[in-house]
């Protein structure tokens, strides 16, 4: 079964100027060399006919992808590893400079972001699982990244997860660079500690926003407040492995895993509570009820859920390119139901759900609307492979 709820809001932002501030790419990308892209398969979708190819392949765990000039890319590998990947496929040896990071179970090096300024000071924002004495946190790191040494430099933590943790599950995370400068980082409740994602004065099971040098945006909701983080810009999250600016009013849209059953789609604005563990559409691994139900006053309902759960990851807006009928359509990809998955939007309203992709039967990762007006997607086991979704021919 699933459902979707619409959240009666008027409010109409204009289309924000950061959403053309990446136009460079676009002006400087050139698709990786088709003679190198392997066919995987071909399908008729519910409003266009596809063909998936294989752009890269041999990486072990992909997690995040970001997209360089030229038509190469960044994508991290959970085990540790930054790789920048060719237009013909081929992968550069790891990185320099990527922090020592604890891949146990779930953890490890996750998500990537690029600077919107990226041309002019060569910024690069890592997500990662720190190791620490009794567990470890997540960290992110900014530095500047040299092509031609293939190293990050001036490398600096940005962010330092208050909570230290043993678990090696919901972890989150993603990181979205916001439109004002500023930097999303959606955090999960690392599983055992669940009941954290209520407390303002914990990181675990929030989504936090913080300027890209690492300090506080003054107009953060609970700045000032004695007994909360001022870093927090929602709380009340599960583990949002999806993050995506709405193209249209700047939104940040999340996606997140529910226990067995609740996986979300949210509309994350400031101050607000989600509801996690208090109320949710799921039930917990063994049958047991979680919180009192699935509404109560002053906690935000999801715009969409799932029962049963798919564990979404990877979350874009696709505004048009290479597959028009697809035009404003919201992608994410499934874990367990390995398969990507298409959303119709219509204001925020989902009115149409479409599983594609289903006999590939791979773990997607990552979904990420390229500037070539693709869509590329990570798949996530031990020899994961970057994939480039073209219209057929």
């Amino acid at each position: 079964m699933k459902l979707s709820f619409s959240m009666k809001l008027s409010r109409q932002l204009p289309v924000r100027a950061a959403v053309a501030a990446c136009a460079w790419l676009a002006a400087t990308s050139v698709l990786p060399d088709a003679a190198h892209a392997a066919p995987v398969s071909r399908e008729k979708t519910e409003k266009a006919e596809i063909v998936v190819e294989t752009v890269a392949s041999g990486l072990e765990h992909p997690w995040g992808l970001a997209f360089l000039p030229r038509g190469e890319f960044l994508v991290t590998e959970r085990a540790g590893r930054l790789r920048r990947v060719g237009r013909d496929g081929t992968l550069s040896a790891p990185v320099a400079g990527v922090p020592a990071v604890a891949a146990r179970g779930q953890g490890g090096l996750l998500d990537i972001a690029l600077d919107p300024d990226f041309p002019g000071n060569g910024f690069v924002y890592l997500a990662y699982v720190e190791p620490r004495d009794g567990g470890s946190g997540i960290a992110v790191i900014r530095g500047a990244f040299d092509r031609e040494r293939n190293a990050l430099d001036g490398v600096e933590v940005i962010f330092r997860q208050k909570d230290t943790a043993s678990g090696t599950a919901n972890f989150g995370v993603r990181l979205v660079p916001a439109e004002d400068g500023t930097l999303f980082v959606t955090i999960g409740d690392r599983f055992s500690t669940r009941d954290k994602a209520q407390d303002p004065a914990s990181h675990l099971g929030k989504v936090l926003r913080i300027n890209t040098d690492g300090t506080i945006p003054i107009d953060n909701p609970f700045v000032g407040q004695d007994d909360a983080l001022p870093e927090i810009w929602s709380l009340g999250h599960r583990n949002a492995q999806g993050a995506a600016l709405h193209p249209g009013t700047g939104d940040l849209w999340t996606s997140e895993h529910g226990a067995r059953g609740g996986d979300e789609i949210n509309v994350n604005r400031k101050g607000l509570n989600y509801g996690w563990p208090i109320i949710t559409y799921g039930v917990d691994y063994s049958g047991a009820p979680v919180g009192i139900g699935t509404a109560r006053e002053g906690l935000e309902q999801p715009v969409y859920y799932w029962v049963p759960s798919i564990a979404p990851s990877g979350l874009a807006f696709y505004r048009g390119g290479v597959i028009a009928p697809w035009r404003d359509s919201l992608f994410t990809g499934a874990l367990a139901g390995r398969a990507l998955v298409r959303l119709d939007i219509s204001d925020e309203n989902v009115t149409h759900e479409e599983r594609m992709l289903t006999g590939l039967d791979e773990r997607i990762r990552d979904v990420r609307a390229g500037p070539d007006g693709h869509l590329y997607l990570l798949t996530d086991n031990a020899a994961g492979r970057i994939l480039r979704i073209d219209p057929a021919k």
